[in-house]
């Protein structure tokens, strides 16, 4: 398997492997020994489009030198975003398969591996004239898996941190941002489901749990009854969350239960939303010695007029604010963005 893309998308890899290992497939670092090459890709920006097509095209001219019969499978958000398109464009690729697939990766690799084999590879027989059979493509409009504890998984990352996928999707309106097309919208994972992850990965000598979501600031919220997606706003995500009850699972929630949990490790908090820090959170992260001070804030933009094109629904004067009262809620913090 080759993995592009962001710490999300490599959890996915982790899930896909796992479950394969899980079918009893055994998995290979030389692309040339495998019956099947699995390439996970990423369609954010255009660079990681032309490096996810890149390395497709690569891929198949390698195989043809290399294992002309090995099946060829695309993964991820690239067939998540041009589901109609691809098929088309790459004939050379055996299956397509989106976020909704994962789980299913071993039916599909020996669905492609049985389309491979029906394919005329030059050099060993007579290509035939007729049009081969077009590549096999599983890929739902509008994704809605999440793993759970109990998924398979193959770990990537060294020894000492892992990350921990709390939520998946995305609600917000961003005018840049291709992420809820192709990752749906956000679905929160149960806060016991992710507590019982943390413990079998601390178990396991993991000492830093990384929290990942497009949007960490968010997680919860979904869970709500009768919620509704609109609340992106800074307004109307306070007075949501002011509306929840006491029990509801929440970041605070899930940091403050993460935080409890015996042994010698630390919790990095990443993908956080400007929009939906409130004042809780940052004293949730004060009171909580196991959360590093350190924030993963994505601010895009600072000047208004941009901001408000880009519907990041902030302007600078609030931005500003928030860093003032996260630094002076969590002195020493460390605040990292883009």
């Amino acid at each position: 398997m080759i993995s592009l893309g962001c710490a999300k998308n490599l959890v996915d890899a982790e899930v896909m492997l796992g479950s394969l290992m899980a079918d009893g497939m055994e998995i290979t670092n030389e692309p040339a020994e495998a019956d099947a090459l699995i390439v996970n890709t990423c369609s954010f920006i255009d660079s990681a489009q032309e490096e996810s097509v890149d390395t497709i095209l690569e891929s198949s001219e390698l195989r043809s030198v290399q294992q002309p019969g090995q099946a060829l499978i695309v993964s991820g958000c690239l067939p998540q975003r041009f589901r109609e398109e691809l098929p088309e464009l790459m004939p050379e690729v055996d299956a397509f398969m989106g976020v909704d697939q994962i789980a299913e990766v071993s039916r599909i690799v020996r669905e492609a591996m049985a389309h491979r084999a029906t394919q005329p590879v030059e050099g060993t027989r007579p290509v035939s004239k007729k049009k081969p059979a077009a590549p096999a493509s599983e890929i739902n409009v509008r994704p809605k898996y999440v793993p759970d504890v109990e998924t398979p998984r193959f770990r990537l990352t060294p020894q000492h941190f892992a990350y921990v996928k709390i939520a998946e999707g995305c609600n917000h309106p961003c005018s840049f941002c291709i992420i809820p097309r192709m990752r749906g919208s956000h679905r929160s994972r149960q806060q016991a489901d992710i507590v019982a992850e943390a413990k079998e990965l601390i178990a396991q000598g993991v000492k830093e749990l990384n929290l990942i979501s497009q949007d960490s600031t968010y997680y919860g919220m979904d869970l709500r009854p009768g919620h509704r997606r609109t609340i992106s706003s800074p307004e109307k995500f306070a007075r949501a969350n002011a509306d929840l009850p006491e029990d509801a699972a929440t970041l605070c929630s899930l940091l403050r239960e993460l935080n409890a949990i015996p042994g010698d490790f630390w919790i990095r908090l990443l993908y956080t939303h400007p929009a939906h820090w409130t004042d809780e959170l940052i004293q949730t992260i004060a009171e909580c010695p196991k959360v590093a001070r350190y924030v993963d804030m994505p601010l895009q933009h600072i000047h208004d007029t941009m901001l408000e094109r880009m519907r990041r629904e902030t302007d600078g004067q609030y931005i500003r604010d928030l860093i003032a009262r996260i630094r002076e809620g969590i002195p020493g913090i460390a605040i990292r963005t883009t």
